[in-house]
This record gives structure tokens, C-alpha cells and sequence, in this order.
């Protein structure tokens, strides 16, 4: 590909929260460029980007869906992205490998609670973004809203390039401050055809008032506008495109656009604005990364004359076959080569190359800069590995995934589908790294972890119509442990025949508490020489086995020390099997004795919240039996480390939610065991 080519390249992503039109939007934008022939509907379960049935049936967007279009001789790959919570990897993924971004806002909710999340995972990454504030058309739009909120929750410096004409059911078209005009769009050809009239005269105060705001921005970052706004000279289109398009790249304006996708307005500005303002592949500073041999830092530029460099950052099952997404930062190969994996210091062979339309796809013969492609064949790259030449070898930056926060049992309803279930999990957990599944060793439970409650349910219908698993969920069981909080001692005898032969052996052992996380100790306080190493072996074996299973409720024992006060011995008579059977007998009456306690496991727990929420909050997590450790303050919100145990954790994902109007997060980790 040539500089030419990939200055007319862009690898842009449409991001959100649920519901604010992102799918729509795109959609539009694929039938505008001619990429479709037909609009299809998110509420019809129609859409071309929510291919999935889950997608269709729900109408959300689950995975995120990779398309190509072309507009003013210019190359756009597109990513839709989910606007859940549950499935905030599949935008953080999207976004480590994306040029540019689209942040849609609705005008009657504003910067909803996931439109800060992904917002802030493009801020992490320096991914220069453009806002489209959709449903102007809706009752209770309202743009100026939108734009003040764009400022008060994400930080944004907002530019206005555009206002509404109209609002709500009067809404009509968009005046356009750049040109100084009116855009009239044609609702009987579907908005195909566009009108630019003068600016309606009710308008045109509020139109001149908001151009000089907009120069005004422009010039403190643009010396060009800067010069000819104090000398009052007429400023041209060219140049206030050119600093636009400067100041946005540079991550310092949010070019902010208006329209109602869903009824057809709106949407060829954008197309221009991707072209216009967003960075081509060699507009974005070089991909650095590490020489695995070296350990020296490197760079690859965006030029196919370079090293070949590229990231996986999705792994998908088509038709039972396993289809790697890339992005390629440099050089170029063709299908049928192989390729290194540095993150795993392995090789690869790719057999075929895709271009991406949703779930269709397009074969490609060569892969180039600036792609973002599907290939088949690479069996052992996941999600964040780095793909380069083996003689030019770099690994770069990969991919943080958050924690699952939220488990559920499963079991197939058939015991012959217990290995089918496990190698199905493995695949999707391929898919989906913030899926983990494990057996508890405890309980015998398969336990799937994941980031919400639908992600889960998700899941679940997914085993079930995709790979015909008849399973059965559930709340998985707390494994709780058990203690002991006082000292006691007991005795015990053994005295029987056993195999034909006479066993004997007597024990006294005492047993005190040990501070929490301790574990187990094992102390022996007897000095016969008939007690050998071999019997002194067996007691704590024995001990040790009767840890496995307390006298509370039958849990593991845990943070008690043994010690042995007396041992009666019979030369002959006594063996290590008798000393093993005693010592655990009376392990146990002394543990009866030394009033036994239920522990159970406390998660370590961070909640992320904005202000105007802390109380409510706070007040949740005291209900719960949980300890606030630490409040921290970060910008706008409030970073809470508390204390909380496990099995008041359940169904927390909804009810932190709940509390907070959907703005709170949290991530959750095992701290400790420890009685309530």
C-alpha cells in the first residue's frame, strides 16, 4: 500500500452506551456508502452489524462487529462496538486497535453511565474522537444538555460544528458552522439526497453566536485562526478544516455533530468528518514495542516497507473454525506465510485471509498496513499477542482485561456432557477473556465466572443453541472453612484387631488457635525412643487428613496448631497405621472441645462511583456486612476499597447499579477468610 493509499485509510470505532444508536448509525452509514442496499433495523432484529441471534433477539449489540466502506475515495473500517456494561472487553479490545472513534450520545439521557467508561478506555489509549449527539428528534432532546454534560462527566472540550433546527417533533435539519447553511434532508429517497439552504432566519443570531465560540476555541490552538480572528479577517473553509482536523487528532477538541440516525439525518456529515478529521494510519505516532531479544525499546511506522508487526485482538469461532482478528501496524504478508508469535515465542502459519463484513467476509490475497483483517489458521494466538516477522521480532503493548466479578454452577443436564462442556467452555473462554471457568475442588461444581449477570445468561443460551448443551445453572456454593477459638486437649485409644493382627496406640493432643491465614501447624512434645520419625510421620499425616473435614459442618480446618503431650506405646503392637487412625480420633474431640467457628471467604472489593452516589453506596456495602477500608478521590468519582463477605456478594453487580443509576463499577478479588 502506498502513502498515498494509507493517508485515504480509516480505522475508526462507533462507541456508547446501550441504546443511544450506535447500530443504527452505522447502519446508515453502510447503506450512504453503498457498503449495503438495505437499512436494517435494530428493533426488527434486522440489523447487519448485530448478526448474532442473542443480538437480534435482544436487540443489543454483543460482540463487536468489523465492516468496510468507502466514502469520498477514502477506505473506513468500522467497528461496532457493545454499549454494556457486561461487555466492556469487547470495546476495550476494539479501541487498543482503532485510529479514531465516534462517541454517540443520546440527547434526552446525555453522557449516560457507559458512555464514561468507554469515553475514558479512548482516553487510555489517545484515540482521537468526534461526538455525534443522536435522537434530536426525540421528546425531551436536548443538545445543549448533551454538550454540557460532554463537558461536566468526561473532561471533553467540546467544538460545535453543528446545531439542531428544531428539537424534539420540530426537528427538521441542521445548520452547518462551518459553511454558514442549512442541511435539509430528503425523507423520501431515505435521505439519500441532501439540500444546503441559507440559514433559517430564526436561526441565524444563535448560528453567528455559536461560529465566533467556535473560531474563538479554534484560535487557541491554531496560530493561522489565531491571526486572522484578531485582525477580523474572513476565515476560510480550508483553514478551519485544518485546524479542526489538528486540534483533533491532537486530543485537544471534541468536534461535536447533531441528527436523528433512526430517521435518516445526520448521517453523511459524519461520513465526512471521518474523512475530514480523523487520523489515517500515518497520522497516529509509530506502534512501540519491545525486542524480545534485546529487551530495547522499538518503533514500526505505518508503511508497508517496514517490518511486518501486527496485534491479535479477537478470537472468534466461524462455523466451528477458529478466526483471529488483526490489526497490522506494519509491512505487509501474504496468506500461506508464517508468522512469529512473540508473545509466546512460537510460529504460525496463516492459511487464509478475510475482509470483514459483520458475519460475511471477503478473501484476501495480500495483507497490508492499516488492515484490520480476519485469518484462519493460527491455533495458538490469543487475544493481545503480537504477530511479526521472527528475523524483526517486537512485542507490543497487549491487552488488560478486567476480572470476572460474578459466578454461577453449571452441569450438563446428560453426565456423558460433562467433557463436551468442558471443551466448549475452553472455546468460548478462547473468545472471551474475561470468561473463567474452573471445577471447584471443593465442591465438584463447574463454576463460570464472568463481568455481569448477562453476560452469564449470555452464555448460557449461547451453550445451549449454539453447541446443543442441555445444561442446568445455578449459584454457585460458598466454600466456607472452619477454626477453632479456644485451647483444648483429648485422648484417644485405639485398641483392636485389625487383618488378623493386634493394633495399639493412645494419644494426647492438644490444640490452640492460630492468627488468621496461618494454616496449620504441627508440634511434637514427647521424647520416647520408641516414638519414631515413622510414627511422629503418621500422627501429623493423620492430623493433617482430619483437617479436610471439621466437626462444624464438615469444611476444611484451618489456622490451628497441633501438639502432641503424650503417646502411649506398645513395642509389637503399636504401628504407624494405629498412630494415624488415633491421632485424627482425637484431633477431633479436641477440636469439639475448643468451640469450633464457621469461616468464610471476604473479598477484597473496589467500587468505582461518582460523588452525588457515595452515601447510598456506602450504606449498600454496610448492609452487607461489609467494612469500608479506604475512600479515595479521583477527579469526579470516588474509589472505595471495602471488605465484604462472599455470599453477600451475589446478585451486587444489579444492586450497585441499582443504587447508582447504572455509574458505579467495581472489580472483586478473594482477600481472606474470616468469621462474620
Amino acid at each position: 500500500m502506498s502513502t498515498e493509499q494509507l493517508k485515504k485509510t480509516r480505522n475508526i470505532g462507533i462507541i456508547a452506551h446501550i441504546d443511544a444508536g450506535k447500530t443504527t448509525l452505522t447502519e446508515r452509514m453502510l447503506f450512504y456508502t453503498g457498503r449495503s442496499h438495505k437499512m436494517g433495523e435494530v428493533h426488527n432484529g434486522e440489523a447487519i452489524m448485530d448478526w448474532m441471534p442473542e443480538e437480534q433477539e435482544r436487540g443489543i449489540t454483543i460482540t463487536s462487529a468489523v465492516t468496510t466502506c468507502n466514502w469520498l475515495g477514502h477506505t473506513i473500517n468500522i467497528i461496532d462496538t457493545p454499549g454494556h456494561v457486561d461487555f466492556t472487553i469487547e470495546v476495550e479490545r476494539s479501541l487498543r486497535v482503532l485510529d479514531g472513534a465516534i462517541g454517540v450520545f443520546c440527547a434526552v439521557g446525555g453522557v449516560e453511565p457507559q458512555s464514561e467508561t468507554v469515553w475514558h478506555q479512548a482516553d487510555r489509549y489517545k484515540v482521537p474522537k468526534i461526538a455525534f449527539i443522536n435522537k434530536i428528534d426525540r421528546i425531551g432532546a436536548n443538545f445543549d444538555n448533551a454538550v454540557h454534560m460532554m463537558k461536566e462527566r468526561l473532561g471533553a472540550r467540546p467544538l460545535i460544528l453543528q446545531l439542531p433546527w428544531g428539537l424534539e417533533e420540530e426537528f427538521q435539519g441542521i445548520i452547518d458552522l462551518i459553511k454558514m447553511k442549512a442541511l435539509l434532508w430528503n425523507e423520501n429517497d431515505l435521505g439519500i439526497s441532501v439540500e444546503e439552504i441559507n440559514i433559517p432566519e430564526q436561526y441565524q443570531d444563535r448560528a453567528i453566536e455559536q461560529r465566533e465560540k467556535m473560531l474563538e476555541l479554534l484560535a487557541d490552538y491554531d496560530d493561522t485562526i489565531m491571526e486572522k480572528y484578531i485582525a477580523e479577517e474572513e476565515i476560510d473553509i480550508k483553514s478551519i478544516k485544518t485546524a479542526i482536523r489538528e486540534a483533533t487528532i491532537g486530543l485537544k477538541l471534541v468536534p461535536v455533530f447533531c441528527g436523528a440516525a433512526l430517521r435518516n439525518k445526520g448521517v453523511q456529515p459524519i461520513l465526512d468528518s471521518i474523512v475530514e478529521f480523523l487520523p489515517s494510519p500515518i497520522d497516529i505516532p509509530p506502534v512501540s514495542g519491545i525486542n524480545p531479544s534485546t529487551h530495547e525499546i522499538e518503533t514500526r511506522s505505518a508503511s508497508i516497507k517496514e517490518p511486518f508487526s501486527s496485534l491479535a485482538f479477537k478470537v472468534a469461532m466461524d462455523q466451528g473454525r477458529r478466526m483471529t482478528y488483526l490489526r497490522v501496524y506494519s509491512g505487509s504478508i501474504k496468506p500461506g506465510a508464517t508468522v512469529f508469535n512473540s508473545t509466546r515465542n512460537s510460529s504460525e502459519r496463516i492459511a487464509r485471509a478475510y475482509k470483514m463484513h459483520a458475519n460475511k467476509r471477503e478473501r484476501m490475497e495480500q495483507i497490508i498496513t492499516g488492515d484490520i483483517i480476519a485469518v484462519m489458521g493460527l491455533k495458538g494466538t490469543f487475544t493481545g499477542d503480537t504477530l511479526c516477522e521472527k528475523s524483526k521480532p517486537i512485542l507490543l503493548e497487549s491487552i488488560e482485561f478486567d476480572l470476572p466479578v460474578i459466578s454461577v454452577a453449571v452441569e450438563p443436564k446428560h453426565v456423558g456432557d460433562q467433557e463436551k462442556l468442558q471443551e466448549t467452555l475452553a472455546k468460548v473462554a478462547d473468545e472471551d477473556p474475561t470468561l473463567k471457568f474452573e471445577i471447584d475442588k471443593d465442591t465438584g461444581q463447574m463454576i463460570i465466572s464472568g463481568m455481569g449477570e448477562l453476560h452469564l445468561d449470555v452464555l448460557v443460551h449461547r451453550l445451549k443453541r449454539e453447541f446443543s448443551l442441555d445444561i442446568n445453572t445455578g449459584k454457585p456454593q460458598v466454600v466456607y472453612m472452619e477454626t477453632i477459638t479456644k485451647e483444648a486437649e483429648a485422648e484417644a485409644i485405639f485398641d483392636r484387631e485389625w487383618g488378623g493382627e493386634s493394633h495399639f496406640a493412645g494419644i494426647k493432643v492438644a490444640v490452640s488457635p492460630l492468627e488468621r491465614g496461618a494454616g496449620k501447624k504441627f508440634e511434637n512434645k514427647v521424647s520416647d525412643p520408641l516414638l519414631t520419625n515413622e510414627i511422629i510421620n503418621a500422627i501429623e499425616e493423620g492430623i493433617t487428613e482430619a483437617m479436610e473435614s471439621g466437626v462444624l459442618m464438615g469444611y476444611r480446618v484451618t489456622d490451628v496448631k497441633s501438639l502432641i503431650l503424650n503417646a502411649d506405646i506398645k513395642e509389637l503392637l503399636s504401628t504407624a497405621l494405629s498412630f494415624k487412625i488415633v491421632a485424627s480420633i482425637a484431633f477431633k474431640k479436641a477440636c469439639e472441645k475448643a468451640k469450633p467457628l464457621l469461616l468464610e471467604p471476604i473479598m477484597r472489593v473496589e467500587i468505582i462511583v461518582p460523588e452525588e452516589f457515595l452515601g447510598d453506596v456506602i450504606g449498600d456495602a454496610n448492609s452487607r456486612d461489609g467494612r469500608i477500608e479506604h475512600i479515595a478521590t479521583k477527579g469526579t468519582v470516588k474509589i472505595l476499597n471495602a471488605v465484604v463477605p462472599l455470599s453477600k456478594m451475589f446478585g451486587y453487580s444489579t444492586a450497585l447499579r441499582s443504587v447508582s443509576q447504572g455509574r458505579a463499577t467495581f472489580t472483586m478479588q478473594f482477600s481472606h477468610y474470616d468469621s462474620t
